[in-house]
């Protein structure tokens, strides 16, 4: 098809495009290279396959915004194809035997090529309507506020000023002019013939082309330029675009870390006597995933839409925070690949001191991500720079901390650990009493200290004794997981106690353990094999339900007690662990209707107690986390809060409190119990 000037023009263009495309790219894997630790690659083929499903699938983006998703499908199914189009329009064009065997195809090629082409039409219409109304919604939509900020977001400068409208629109305006003219050049081809049945979008536009040969020839060649020379024009500027997410999310999941839970986040080696730097202050002190996170980044903003510390209107906006990150990589591309020390701290050009405070630790920005990003995992590596390298953070984060270390407790009581026991009229055996225990059951700070949890603990220490469940607690020898020290930065406590609790746990060696608390789940199950603690732990209401299976536990003697339930599902139970059925099936044990929120079981929004965010004031906003939560619960005209933990249960309670009205809030296991303590046939 192409004259031998034009074959010479199109490889001295495609040897421009490719130097400067890898020029490019070769940065990016530079300044990832930058980071900490390593990219991940063990069990590649797992991780390819999954990779190539969720590509394809669009699974993770087929989450939310169900219609724009179907659209964005589509248009990423249209651009894969373009792949094998390009590459056939592309030999066909400078080698003419390629051209005439396609046109000369007969039998099962033929339908083969036919099938082909029928596809190729159809999706160049999909691309085209798709990439039309992404630019609509960029500009005239309702829904173009789904890709805005709150103004107290911090944003870099470039962001704040229209930049990433302006990315939006130099990719879209190249896909249409890409996909436009190719499709177009088909319906020259077509035109002054009757058609072709396997291009009936191409055939439909043909007749405005006319039929001179000569014009349409000449026209066509025109088309196969702007189509594939717009290719090699684009392609040096695409590492520099968000649409990098097309080949960098898929990377992504290939190589991001693999976890035991969402949110297990790494330890740090504190026996490495080299290590000058705890956390991360600059973007080369982040883990190599997560500055891959930067480039992966679809910049869709449904991070920040379950977020609920943005969605209370805080400073916290996880999007923004990627983006941030790409737009100071992209200032800085060439200094970062160069080995150079970047000159900026993460904090106050990536996100603000407030925002790094108001994390709630719930993962949603996690679960939610399409590309596979973890935002979540940089805030508390800023975090720890904070607290180990600054000594800069918030005052009753400290208070927290003290009696963390010094009375094995965030509350900083000093009284005994087993006096939540005081009074119980059934027997509590620690482990020295009952050395051949069944299932340890670990208290934890909050049923040990605080008024309103120790009557979690007492309830399932009543259905535990009715079910006749041979069990055991560590009483004295029980000390704090650690959960909210981690989660304040404070990695250096945390590994000092759960170094201690390990040995501790390891020298009783519980066949399984039992908590009320999801935090201390998180911890002891998902987190302590990192100090050498490996331990199957359950969750209460998981026990609750094996004993109702069981048959193990007396029939309901009060049905009734309450007409209707709804269940807030914890963040650390159902979206961190998974564990969203067995609280409902020991709910429904009890005879109740339950009624679902809107937000439920992986997709619950949170209290608002995670991430040490218990032990400290909460950041300004709009709104206070549980309020919002506890206010979804309102209008479910429940009777009865019912959790799992017991954050949740106060920060339910304080809710509560503030409105004066509102649903009673109790822990299932104290459903359970109520039920039990009245005789049959009361």
């Amino acid at each position: 098809m192409l004259s031998p000037i034009e074959k010479l023009l199109f490889i001295l263009l495609a040897l421009f495009s490719i130097g400067a495309t890898y020029a490019g790219l070769r940065d990016m894997y530079a300044v990832i290279q930058r980071g900490e630790g390593k990219l991940h690659f063990s069990g590649i083929l797992g991780r390819a396959w999954k990779a190539l499903r969720i590509y394809i699938t669009q699974e993770t983006t087929l989450k939310t915004r169900r219609f724009v998703s179907l659209i964005h499908w589509g248009v990423v199914l249209g651009f894969t194809y373009y792949i094998l189009v390009n590459i056939i329009d592309v030999l066909a064009g400078l080698f003419e035997e390629v051209e005439q065997a396609l046109e000369n195809l007969d039998g099962f090629g033929l339908a083969v090529y036919d099938a082909y082409r029928l596809m190729g039409d159809v999706l160049s219409v999909v691309v085209l309507v798709g990439v039309a109304y992404f630019i609509l919604r960029r500009l005239v939509l309702p829904n173009k506020d789904d890709l805005t900020y709150h103004d107290n977001i911090l944003l870099h400068p470039k962001v704040a000023h229209g930049s990433q409208l302006t990315d939006s629109m130099i990719v879209a305006i190249f896909i249409l002019l890409h996909v436009g003219a190719r499709f177009l050049g088909e319906s020259v081809i077509i035109a002054g013939s009757e058609g072709d049945v396997f291009m009936p979008f191409a055939t439909l536009v043909s007749p405005i082309f006319g039929s001179d040969a000569a014009a349409n020839e000449g026209l066509r060649h025109l088309l196969w330029w702007v189509a594939i020379g717009g290719i090699l024009l684009f392609t040096p500027y695409f590492p520099y675009t968000k649409h990098a997410h097309l080949f960098m999310a898929p990377a992504n999941f290939l190589t991001r870390p693999k976890r035991t839970s969402l949110g297990e986040l790494r330890p740090i080696d504190f026996e490495d006597e080299d290590r000058e730097q705890f956390g991360a202050d600059k973007l080369e002190h982040l883990p190599m995933t997560q500055i891959l996170d930067a480039f992966a980044c679809i910049q869709c903003n449904r991070c920040q839409d379950v977020c609920p510390a943005y969605v209370t209107g805080k400073e916290l906006s996880p999007s923004a925070l990627e983006v941030n990150k790409r737009y100071y990589i992209n200032e800085h591309m060439t200094e970062l690949a160069n080995g150079e020390e970047s000159d900026w701290s993460l904090m106050g050009t990536t996100i603000s001191e407030s925002a790094i405070w108001a994390c709630t630790s719930c993962a949603a920005c996690i679960d939610i991500c399409p590309t596979g990003n973890e935002p979540m995992m940089d805030i508390f590596d800023i975090r720890r720079n904070q607290v180990l390298m600054e000594a800069d953070f918030p005052d009753e984060l400290a208070a927290a901390f003290n009696g963390m270390e010094r009375q094995g407790n965030p509350w900083g009581i000093g009284e005994s650990r087993f006096a939540w026991a005081d009074g119980l009229d059934v027997p509590v055996p620690t482990v020295e009493e009952n050395p051949d225990f069944d299932i340890l059951y670990w208290v934890g700070c909050a049923a040990s200290y605080d008024d309103r949890a120790k009557n979690t603990a007492r309830s399932l220490v009543k259905v535990m004794n009715a079910a006749g469940v041979n069990f055991a607690v560590l009483g004295e020898m029980e000390n704090c997981t650690g959960d909210s020290a981690r989660r304040g930065g404070n990695e250096y406590l945390y590994f000092e106690l759960a170094s201690a609790n390990v040995e501790t746990l390891n020298e009783v060696n519980p066949p399984r353990i039992v908590v009320t608390c999801p935090h201390c789940l998180h911890n002891l199950g998902k987190e302590y094999h990192q100090f050498g603690g490996e331990y199957e732990v359950i969750h209460h209401t998981e026990l609750i339900e094996e004993l109702i299976q069981a048959g193990k536990l007396p029939a309901t003697a009060r049905p009734g007690t309450w007409s209707n339930v709804t269940f807030h599902d914890p963040c650390y139970l159902g979206r961190h662990n998974d564990i969203v059925e067995a609280p409902r099936n020991a709910l429904s044990s009890l005879g109740v209707d339950l009624i679902e929120m809107p937000r439920n079981k992986k997709n619950s929004f949170c209290c608002g107690a995670g991430g040490a965010q218990f032990w400290k004031e909460e950041e300004h906003g709009e709104q206070a986390v549980n309020l919002a939560r506890y206010e979804e619960a309102m209008q479910t005209g429940a009777d009865v809060v019912a959790v799992g933990c017991p954050f949740c249960m106060q920060m339910f309670e304080s809710a509560r409190s503030d409105k004066g009205e509102g649903p009673q809030v109790k822990d299932v296991v104290e459903l359970i119990a109520e039920q039990m303590t009245v005789p049959a046939g009361d």
